[in-house]
């Protein structure tokens, strides 16, 4: 059964399912949705058009849905959607989209957004990432599954945070990053791969070896980069992990690509 502890202050026409717990002194807005099993511990506020999937789970001082930072912004109905199986420490804040986006920011499943970190308007988090300590998302970022971004770091409007990439801690990322790849500085350089993180999930040894021999290859010195990715994916059309990288860098962006550091054009990374 739901659970409202009678400090909180819920809007009669806020739309809650049947075992929501809801704790001292948050405040629920007449637009949101929770699922079953959202857990808001206390003292949130979670208001505009937001719906928080199933068994997600809230920490105190948490601001969800919240008009954007954008000046433009003329209170257009536009929306935060949170998938289910999150975590979402103390001060974390997300907001809805804009009228110049997409009208919505996404947030998907099983990902863990820990104290003070920010998630601006438009910006699509795709499932099982991780941002860590006092992380900021400028607008419209895009991060892919499996991603972990580092303490303190800061993210560009518009960049896209490639699928099982590590971002270092306190990292200023303003160029996209590929899959799989290991970035940190003060202004984000590639350093290789995310070997650890690879062998954690399950990549075998023969996928992780490719994709140093593609990476190697799509860094070297030699021709163009459009001469690069059509070697590469010549020679590995078949190995979705190297396509994955191929297509990403292929794929129209706003944002050039981060490189490479000196020394670092072979693939060996570290990572977590």
């Amino acid at each position: 059964m739901t659970r409202i502890h009678p400090t909180a202050v819920v809007d009669k026409n806020a739309k809650l399912a049947g075992t929501v717990e809801i704790g001292p002194y948050c405040v629920i807005g007449p637009n949101v949705v929770l699922g079953d099993g959202v857990k808001i511990i206390s003292h949130a506020v979670i208001d505009g058009h937001t719906s928080v999937g199933a068994n997600t789970v809230i920490y105190p001082f948490a601001s969800l849905g919240l008009s954007p930072q954008h000046l433009s912004y003329k209170g257009e109905p536009t929306r935060l959607t949170i998938g289910a199986n999150n975590v979402i420490r103390e001060h974390v804040t997300m907001h809805v989209g804009t009228a110049q986006g997409s009208m919505e920011t996404k947030v998907g499943n099983h990902s863990f957004f820990m104290a003070g970190c920010h998630v601006a308007h438009d910006c699509v988090i795709e499932d099982h990432v991780i941002l860590t300590n006092n992380v900021a998302l400028g607008g419209h970022v895009h991060v892919g599954e499996y991603a972990n971004i580092g303490g303190l770091s800061g993210v560009h409007q518009y960049v896209r945070i490639g699928k099982h990439s590590m971002i270092g801690g306190v990292t200023g990322v303003d160029k996209d990053v590929i899959p799989y790849a290991l970035v940190m500085g003060n202004r984000a350089r590639m350093n290789g791969l995310n070997i650890v993180g690879l062998r954690r999930r399950g990549f075998s040894r023969d996928d992780i070896r490719t994709l140093r021999t593609a990476y190697g290859l799509l860094f070297s010195q030699g021709g163009t980069m459009a001469e690069r990715l059509n070697e590469v994916s010549d020679l590995f059309p078949d190995n979705a992990g190297v396509m994955d990288i191929v297509n990403f860098i292929r794929e129209d962006s706003s944002r050039p690509i981060c490189t490479p550091a000196a020394g670092n054009g072979n693939g060996n990374g570290n990572g977590h």
